[in-house]
């Protein structure tokens, strides 16, 4: 926990993310990241000195072998009220629209569900579980398919809603957080959905791991481009007061 917390507190610390009376509702999917920031966030709560709450809310997306059970255990464990929303995702998406690149109308859909309970709920921002290898394979998703040189801010705010989004484990690598959930043998969420494994996004991670092979650095010139770059949100000075 230790180390996923050191890089927990530096990303909310440089994007000052959290303040005083905050109350921040994490995004559970039941996945590794949402599961692993879940559990940092509490721990960080315990010693923090700016004090905030914790509540977990769950959209049930409608797929067979969603496991709730899984994720009021998980929420009982540390102490964090869950919520659980019942939702049409899975057959808006893929019954009645029968979308072929689904991922953008689900997350969409997610979104705007999150954000309606989370307000409901009295909460000023939402916390989601996108690690530092979701940060790279938007940015080349991102110049590759639609010509532009950016990724998701850690810290952005909607103005209709009024509400902040947080991402506290942008600094985190995928294979810490994996390390993680294996080393105190967290059970995770099954793949439910159909997507899972033949997106865009899985191409460009496995691009990414096979070009590690001939330039070893790749990821952390990557992530340094990001930290160095004028893309939106990114520079320490532009986090929100």
């Amino acid at each position: 926990m230790q180390r996923i917390l050191s890089y927990m507190r530096k990303a909310i610390d440089d994007f000052n993310m959290i303040e005083d009376g905050d109350k921040i509702a994490v995004a559970l999917s039941g996945g590794k990241d949402s599961l692993t920031m879940l559990k940092g966030l509490k721990a960080l709560a315990r010693f923090y000195p700016k004090k905030f709450d914790l509540i977990a809310i769950t959209i049930h997306p409608g797929f067979e072998g969603f496991n709730i059970e899984l994720l009021k255990k998980a929420c009982a464990e540390v102490e964090v009220p869950l919520i659980i929303e019942e939702s049409h995702i899975k057959e808006i998406v893929f019954d009645i629209r029968n979308e072929k690149n689904p991922c953008s109308l689900c997350a969409n859909l997610r979104r705007g569900i999150l954000n309606s309970i989370a307000i409901r709920e009295g909460c000023n921002k939402i916390a989601l579980g996108h690690n530092e290898d979701d940060v790279l394979e938007t940015f080349i998703l991102n110049l590759f398919y639609t010509g532009s040189i950016s990724t998701f801010a850690p810290i952005s705010y909607m103005d209709r809603s009024k509400m902040t989004l947080i991402r506290p484990l942008v600094y985190a690598p995928e294979k810490e957080i994996r390390k993680f959930i294996r080393r105190n043998n967290i059970e995770v969420m099954p793949k439910a959905c159909p997507m899972d494994g033949v997106s865009k996004r899985e191409d460009i991670k496995k691009m990414i791991q096979n070009l590690q092979l001939d330039i070893p650095h790749i990821r952390g010139n990557l992530s340094g481009a990001i930290r160095r770059s004028n893309i939106k949100g990114w520079k320490k000075e532009d986090k929100l007061d």
